[in-house]
């Protein structure tokens, strides 16, 4: 049986997912990704997982590939705003500031990754203090291969 490949972003997993493994029968919430969806590339899924809404119904399947995406992102940083965090950082206490960075997603610009596995937490690269712009990569999520095992939209 083919297997349809479904897109797991990384803050759908961070907020509400439970990490999976290559084998590992599943039951996730899946909405067909559509050419005009806003919400940004999906790297070839058919569907996408939606913790927040979308349909009652699961669909239920074995994961039988996992790829991590890698995005690269043009950052730039705003100097004065790095100056002011850091200033922050020195005090004591909760601090809550705006962050001096700002993220363009390269159109078209990722790759992927082969993994056992997908994890709970997607560590960013961190960007450089200078004001750039930079190049950097950051993972975006998970491209799984799910097989249907059961029922679902």
């Amino acid at each position: 049986m083919a297997g349809v490949r479904v897109f797991y972003e990384d803050w759908q997993m961070e907020c509400c997912g439970r990490p999976f493994a290559v084998g590992d029968e599943v039951a996730w919430r899946l909405v067909a990704v559509d050419d005009g969806d806003a919400r940004g590339e999906h790297y070839g899924a058919e569907s996408r997982v939606e913790n927040h809404g979308g349909p009652n119904e699961e669909t239920t399947g074995r994961v039988r590939a996992i790829e991590l995406v890698r995005q690269e992102y043009l950052v730039h940083t705003d100097q004065r705003a790095r100056e002011r965090l850091d200033r922050a950082m020195e005090g004591e206490g909760p601090v809550i500031l705006p962050s001096p960075y700002h993220w363009e997603a390269v159109p078209g610009a990722y790759t992927l990754q082969t993994a056992d596995s997908c994890p709970k937490w997607f560590e960013p690269d961190e960007p450089a203090r200078t004001p750039g712009p930079h190049r950097m990569h950051r993972t975006v999520g998970a491209l799984v291969t799910l097989e249907r095992t059961g029922a679902g939209p």
